[in-house]
């Protein structure tokens, strides 16, 4: 939207000049579609058919003309105010092109089929109810307009079409009420939690209005048929022929009517006041950020930084409203409030002081009333006693919320109006670590490691390579050389100093050598990609890592990297290529199944007669939708029963440890990992299957931690569990499912793109 506009024009025409034109626009139109109306004043002559402003006086219609524009206007004028603050916000590149012309439009249409609604049938039915209901409804009332204006010989509404006509607005009004009334009994008598919370005064002031012009405009219809004398054709209205039958006889009906019809006709205008100034907003606003969706970088890159070896730039990070994006601001405005975000949130599920939700609505209230052109209604009431005396967020928000993020993308997953909310967090933690160096005491240790030693155990780098001395075919080379093999082996922080992923990358490589793949490693060569550094805000210190990391590959002409690490593989895949490192990537498991596959990697004597539970990496699936490959790996073992978690694949349950949590002290509430291992263990499996280190280290700990040993519950990586199968199996009679015959529980949720 920003973006779109040429240099020429984006001095000339802003889009709140847009938004104010637009609306004045439709006022004038409905001024002199009033006037039209009286001037030519065409009837119908066809026996059936609607009189529109029948048994109205004509005062009355003066009045609706004259106040609808107003209105409109006034919507118009306070939606350009919220746009202007839009404007206060950074580039951001959302532009529609060639090659992203047809994910735009999907995203649009899985936003607005309300596909992540549907992941929830009662919100999604509900929602859907509503919102298709209103839209008909108002098709209904501006396809009357458009034929009132028409000569006679044009108009069209009239016979059986017109009986077809009516007939739809019914069965819409009826959808349309369901909609509302179910909203209704789920904010005021079932209480969800994540609805109950954040329960104002204006949803009572919002609901109360859309079901009143509901209701008042079945209303109006009755007393209309009654009025006209109920005629035969008015049948096909399904619910106002047969209630009119009800007031039909009764004194003074057109009285009645036009009293019903004023009151629809204040149903809507109220409908037009509270729409700019409430939560209603989001009719127009969600739309528009469903569209906006599509950016100009991988789904889990952080937003490119200048190099802050160079750049003039005297603050990082965001602390004020101007310091964020154009879109990161309009979220603030698409926000539906609903608490999806916070529902599914691993910290607020464990008693942090996190919630998504209110990150949006705090940036939202500073946005609101700290604008040049005067403050605006924020995007939810407030208690009075919370005021905003600074254009900071901090003001809002607090540093606990944000470091208590895991990073884990479940929020912005689960939105089903596009919201990016991890973003916010993790550029407000660039501030709070580059600008005020106000972060966990632990992380500091983390840094030092990185910046001294290249990784955040703080452990000796010459000792990185040492995992791989005593296995044949892993060949450690040197960065000086020409690097002549098929693939590099990045094998990352955890894989060469933490004592259980020293096990993976042992029983990768088997595997690699295993499958004939010319693979080698880096060794004390390799560092730290920085994945914790940059989610912790430390932009600086990613940089020199990237830079150094870069520098040594492509010197010896690297081009493929296999990786058993999310984060290294998010990493090097999606950011990297920011600052000129591009490789192809591929992560383990991906690999894995590749060979399985082709057969390349023979598992046909491999067997394991146990019940396995994968647990889902956040940085493998939610922020690359990689979901599918370790299922399928695991299940291509002879035996296996493979059973899901309550909460899996999309809505997967974090680990606890990304966003840099994996070096800081989890003191308040319920351990993450700890609430996760419990889930894992409940399915009843004897093994957990992870594809993360992280994810192995925290679940390892988490079963640990409810006093269960290796024996009966073991954790490991996909990769132990294939060399386990491959020790411990036998020849059998029976058929090997093949990866893509695995039967994964139904409740897995796959990616929007897979179902």
């Amino acid at each position: 939207m920003f973006d779109t506009v040429s240099p020429v024009m984006n001095r000339r025409i802003k889009p709140h000049q847009l938004v104010l034109a637009g609306g004045v626009a439709f006022a004038v139109v409905t001024v002199l579609s009033g006037i039209a109306a009286s001037v030519f004043d065409f009837h119908e002559d066809s026996p059936i058919h609607r009189t529109v402003f029948g048994n109205i006086p004509d005062a009355y219609k003066v009045i609706f003309y004259t106040v609808t524009p107003l209105l409109l206007v006034f919507g118009a004028w306070n939606f350009a105010n919220r746009t202007k603050n839009w404007e206060r916000g950074q580039p951001d590149r959302r532009e529609l092109r060639q090659d992203n012309a047809h994910r735009r439009v999907k995203d649009w249409r899985a936003g607005v089929m309300m596909q992540t609604l549907l992941r929830d049938p009662a919100a999604g039915i509900m929602h859907s109810l509503l919102y298709y209901g209103f839209f008909v409804l108002l098709g209904v009332t501006t396809t009357l307009e458009i034929d009132h204006q028409l000569p006679e010989d044009l108009k069209f509404l009239h016979g059986g079409t017109y009986q077809g006509f009516a007939f739809v607005g019914d069965v819409a009004g009826v959808l349309y009420l369901a909609g509302v009334t179910w909203a209704i009994v789920r904010r005021y008598i079932q209480k969800p939690y994540r609805i109950r919370i954040k329960t104002k005064p204006e949803h009572a002031v919002v609901l109360g209005v859309l079901f009143a012009i509901g209701i008042t405009g079945f209303a109006a219809e009755v007393f209309r048929i009654a009025a006209e004398g109920r005629p035969s054709y008015e049948e096909w209205s399904i619910i106002g022929y047969p209630l009119s039958g009800l007031v039909d006889g009764i004194d003074s009906i057109r009285g009645w009517h036009q009293a019903i019809w004023i009151s629809h006709v204040l149903s809507f205008f109220a409908f037009l006041i509270i729409l700019p100034i409430t939560m209603m907003r989001h009719m127009f606003t969600s739309p528009l950020n469903m569209y906006l969706k599509d950016k100009d970088r991988p789904k889990g890159a952080m937003r490119a930084m200048p190099d802050l070896m160079e750049t003039e730039l005297e603050s990082f990070g965001a602390t004020e409203i101007a310091d964020f994006t154009w879109k990161q601001l309009l979220d603030t405005d698409a926000c539906t409030m609903c608490g999806r975000c916070t529902s599914v949130c691993p910290a607020h599920a464990t008693g942090k002081p996190l919630d998504p939700r209110e990150i949006v609505l705090k940036t939202g209230e500073v946005m609101s009333a700290t604008g040049a052109h005067g403050a605006v209604s924020p995007p939810i009431g407030v208690d009075v006693d919370i005021t905003v005396k600074a254009d900071s967020v901090f003001e809002r928000i607090t540093t606990e919320e944000l470091w208590s993020c895991t990073s884990c993308k479940a929020c912005d997953e689960i939105c089903p109006v596009n919201i990016e909310i991890l973003d916010k967090i993790l550029d407000m933690r660039r501030y709070l670590t580059l600008m005020e160096s106000d972060f966990p005491n632990e992380l500091g240790g983390a840094f030092r490691g990185m910046e001294n030693n290249a990784n955040p155990w703080n452990m000796n780098n010459g000792e990185r390579g040492d995992w791989a001395l005593n296995l044949d075919g892993v060949e450690i080379v040197d960065p000086s050389d020409a690097f002549e093999h098929d693939y590099l082996y990045w094998v990352g922080c955890a894989g060469s100093f933490d004592d259980k992923n020293r096990k993976v990358s042992e029983a990768t490589a088997n595997l690699l050598n295993r499958a004939g793949i010319d693979f080698a490693i880096l060794g004390p060569s390799e560092m730290c990609t920085g994945d914790s550094a940059r989610r912790s805000g430390n932009e600086y210190l990613w940089q020199m890592l990237a830079a150094q990391n870069i520098e040594t590959m492509d010197g010896m002409g690297v081009k493929k990297i296999i990786t058993q690490c999310p984060h290294c593989f998010n990493t090097l895949k999606n950011e990297y290529p920011q600052v000129g490192g591009n490789y192809e990537v591929v992560h383990h498991s991906q690999f894995l199944e590749e060979l399985i596959d082709s057969g390349q990697l023979d598992m046909s004597n491999a067997r394991l007669d146990e019940r396995v539970v994968y647990h889902d990496s956040c940085y493998l699936g939610r922020h690359n939708d990689v979901y599918m490959p370790p299922r399928r790996v695991i299940g291509s073992l002879a035996g296996v029963e493979i059973v899901e978690a309550p909460r899996n694949g999309t809505k997967g349950m974090c680990c606890g440890a990304g966003g840099a949590r994996m070096w800081m002290e989890e003191n308040t509430g319920k351990k993450v990992n700890d609430e996760r291992a419990e889930e894992l263990v409940g399915t009843g499996a004897s093994r957990i299957a992870t594809a993360c280190p992280f994810c192995f280290i925290m679940m390892d700990d988490g079963v640990k931690a409810q006093g269960i040993e290796e024996d009966d519950v073991k954790v490991a990586d996909i990769s132990i569990h294939l060399v386990d199968a491959l020790e411990a199996g036998t020849h059998d009679e029976d058929p090997i499912p093949s990866p893509g015959d695995l039967l994964v529980d139904d409740r897995f949720e796959a990616p929007l793109e897979e179902r």
